[in-house]
């Protein structure tokens, strides 16, 4: 078990590189203010350093909202992280708060089967595996990034760390990604959520009728954890799988 210093001082910590990625992209965000006392207690729950970017991003970031609130990428938030502009700026949960982290620390503690990183507004969710995938009914290898797609219903492997899948997504954006679950408008429509919103999306998004015909879709905000329970509900009925924990948005 490391201290908090072993976590912190570290030769070639991640932040600045990380800061000259954020000033770099071209996509459109908000980067949010970070609580530094958050920021320390979740690195040290974490067991991670500050040379990885998931390290650097708690310490030093509130958290990443992109695309007009279509991603958010969790960090440790002060507790007024409003910009005065509406959206998920506003009131974006910490990394602790959706990943359920103990409120002192905990050296037993460690997230059950991986670790929630990100969630979209259409209910999808990015989860850094734990030790063992395979065992928790998820593809991908340890540390690696997977994807619980809501137009399938079941996790993807995106064959990547958590850095690589920051940096892809900071210098790419959203479109590639989401090419085939937007319609005309969306912005309008994502960009006035709260931080703990998502769109339910009817018919929903792995019916035939969505996929046909995606833009005839009846669309309302409601709370993401609403969103992810359904997710979870259908899975289990149609798949009879269970896939696990989506976080506490």
């Amino acid at each position: 078990m490391r201290d908090l210093t072993e976590l912190t001082d570290v030769e070639e910590p991640s932040w600045p590189l990380l800061s000259e990625a954020l000033a770099a992209s071209g996509v459109s965000m908000d980067v949010l203010p970070a609580d530094p006392a958050l920021g320390r207690a979740t690195l040290l729950q974490l067991q991670v350093t500050a040379r990885s970017w998931l390290g650097g991003l708690v310490l030093n970031c509130g958290g990443l909202v992109l695309d007009s609130g279509w991603l958010r990428i969790y960090g440790s938030p002060a507790a007024d992280t409003s910009t005065g502009l509406p959206g998920a700026s506003a009131d974006l949960p910490s990394l602790a708060e959706v990943n359920e982290f103990p409120e002192r620390f905990d050296p037993s503690w460690r997230p059950a089967n991986g670790l929630v990183v990100g969630h979209d507004v259409l209910g999808g969710v990015f989860l850094v595996n734990g030790a063992d995938p395979q065992a928790a009914g998820r593809p991908g290898r340890p540390g690696e990034i997977v994807y619980f797609a809501p137009d399938s219903l079941r996790w993807e492997a995106l064959e990547v760390g958590h850095g690589e899948w920051l940096d892809w997504f900071l210098r790419e954006g959203t479109d590639r990604f989401y090419d085939t679950l937007r319609w005309p408008g969306w912005r309008a429509e994502s960009g006035l959520l709260g931080g703990t919103q998502g769109l339910s999306v009817v018919p929903f998004l792995w019916s035939a009728e969505a996929r046909r015909d995606l833009h005839s879709t009846s669309r309302r905000a409601v709370p993401l954890a609403e969103i992810l329970q359904l997710h979870r509900d259908f899975a289990l009925k149609l798949d009879k799988v269970d896939p696990g924990f989506f976080g506490s948005p």
